[in-house]
């Protein structure tokens, strides 16, 4: 999943490859593959990666991008006949399941003896892109109820689907944006940022945003320190 500037996930990516242990001739699927960031790195340890996403544009997107994979459109929830792997990883997209348990029992299948990771945001405190959401606050409405995907309930989320966990650590990942252009053209080509614009006008948001960031501001730029939570489990 696109959810930060280029690079940023690649300390994830290590992290998840590292606790599943993926090598040479690792069979791995990446559940939610997006554009192929995790498939890139898998093919990269030499891995035998498949890829698969709900959104077709997505997969074409891999299939460019890592030529060295194969991709399909799928649904995560019902991963058909593929398998056995060795490897399934679902690299930030819980959070985008309508039943993320189902999810995980697909992966569980699949991968018979195996290994499943997932990774998710974490806390919200430990997350300096909570700057966005503060900085258009006042243009947003109420909030919404931390997701059940969240960093202190995905090991409940991971045994409720019938997987032993054998380990669970923070990985930091820092979102590094060159300009002010850099930081605000995600945000306001995305729902919340179009939402404000539409409520205040994009002077306000941008002055809004500006000033929040300001104690995140390097040099031209900026540099937003995250953290995420990855679970490794059996099968």
């Amino acid at each position: 999943m696109d959810e930060g500037p280029r690079g940023w996930a690649a300390p994830l990516y290590g992290a998840v490859l590292d606790a599943t242990g993926v090598g040479a001739g690792t069979r791995v699927l990446d559940v939610g593959c997006g554009g192929g960031g995790f498939s890139r790195a898998a093919v990269a340890r030499g891995a035998q990666v498949h890829g698969v996403d709900g959104d077709p544009s997505a997969v074409e997107r891999a299939a460019r991008e890592v030529p060295e994979a194969t991709f399909a459109v799928g649904d995560a929830t019902d991963l058909g006949e593929i398998g056995p792997v060795d490897v399934v990883g679902l690299v930030q997209v819980v959070a985008h399941l309508r039943d993320p348990r189902r999810a995980l029992r697909e992966a569980a299948r699949v991968a018979p003896g195996g290994v499943v990771a997932v990774s998710v945001w974490g806390r919200e405190q430990d997350c300096d892109v909570r700057a966005f959401g503060e900085a258009l606050a006042p243009w947003l409405g109420p909030r919404r109820p931390p997701p059940e995907d969240g960093p202190d309930l995905l090991a409940d989320l991971v045994t409720d689907a019938g997987l032993e966990i054998a380990v669970s650590e923070q990985v930091g990942c820092a979102f590094r944006y060159p300009d002010e252009d850099a930081v605000l053209g995600p945000l306001f080509d995305s729902g919340i940022g179009r939402h404000a614009m539409n409520t205040a006008g994009p002077a306000a948001v941008r002055e809004a945003v500006l000033t929040r960031l300001e104690q995140h501001r390097d040099g031209a730029g900026y540099v937003l320190h995250n953290t995420f939570r990855v679970l490794t489990a059996r099968t």
